[in-house]
């Protein structure tokens, strides 16, 4: 189950969709609410139309991303009910046999083992998609590594912003492993506040041949594993035309030794960080 919420609202007050989708059939209920419902009716709506025409779930699963019938080779309708969504492009003759007795039992235990194995090929065929890229690392004492970081939109500068900044820092020595998936690496003194014991999921081999691929001088690294560099003073100005204002932009000289380390910003929003660059 999932909420669509902020939606203009109705007549009614309604500015919310509650999505509830059943695992098996994929079959899927819309219920319109208001955001602030409390949860006592709630949970009465719940009972209302979903408890009361399929019984009470046997687990619930939140923020279920959006799988439909695809996987399952059939409609929703189709796989929770037995048969095909009367429609005018599928219009079921008056009066056709109808199941009746234990038939009904054996052509829904079919069905369900068909939809089973169709989620099954489903997933092995994503699962191969995956494993494709997939490929287990591991390495040895002496080994020197490459440490991932957490970007900071804005705020990490190695000459590039957002997508494009080097996500690594390093190379750094392996000193031992820990357990089956992390690794104590020997760390500068700049890293001090940091744990030397990592996850392998945030460590890569170091190919360079050169001591230093990215210099610590002058960085700083909290304990999020997010790098932040220090502006050196503003360049220039200019100011930028907007559909209905004026913004004044300034041009950044950052603390960094290698590559491009120049970036334009809002004036308003560095003089709010860095003050001291504009006295």
């Amino acid at each position: 189950m999932d909420f669509v919420t902020k939606l203009p609202k109705t007549l009614r007050g309604h500015n919310t969709i509650w999505v509830v989708v059943d695992r098996l059939t994929k079959s899927a209920y819309f219920l319109a609410m208001c955001e602030t419902l409390p949860m006592d009716k709630l949970g009465k709506l719940y009972i209302d139309e979903v408890v009361s025409r399929h019984g009470i779930p046997l687990s619930i699963v939140s923020d279920r991303d959006s799988r439909y019938h695809s996987s399952i080779g059939m409609a929703p309708f189709e796989a929770l009910y037995g048969r095909k969504c009367r429609t005018p492009v599928y219009w079921l003759e008056a009066g056709e046999k109808q199941f009746a007795g234990p038939e009904i039992v054996q052509e829904t235990t079919d069905k369900v083992k068909s939809i089973r194995e169709r989620l099954k090929a489903a997933q092995d065929r994503q699962k191969s998609y995956a494993d494709k890229k997939r490929r287990a690392m591991e390495f040895q004492v002496g080994d020197r590594v490459l440490l991932k970081v957490s970007p900071w939109k804005g705020i990490i500068r190695f000459g590039k912003r957002g997508k494009l900044s080097p996500h690594f820092l390093g190379p750094f020595k392996v000193l031992k492993r820990v357990g089956l998936q992390a690794y104590q690496l020997e760390l500068p003194p700049e890293l001090s506040r940091i744990h030397n014991t990592f996850l392998i999921c945030y460590l890569r081999k170091c190919l360079a041949e050169e001591e230093s691929v990215i210099p610590l001088t002058e960085l700083t690294v909290d304990e999020g594993n997010r790098c932040v560099e220090e502006p050196d003073a503003i360049l220039e100005k200019k100011t930028k035309k907007l559909c209905r204002k004026e913004v004044t932009m300034v041009k950044v000289q950052w603390k960094h030794h290698k590559g491009a380390n120049v970036t334009w910003g809002a004036e308003e929003d560095m003089k709010r960080r860095y003050p001291h660059l504009f006295i």
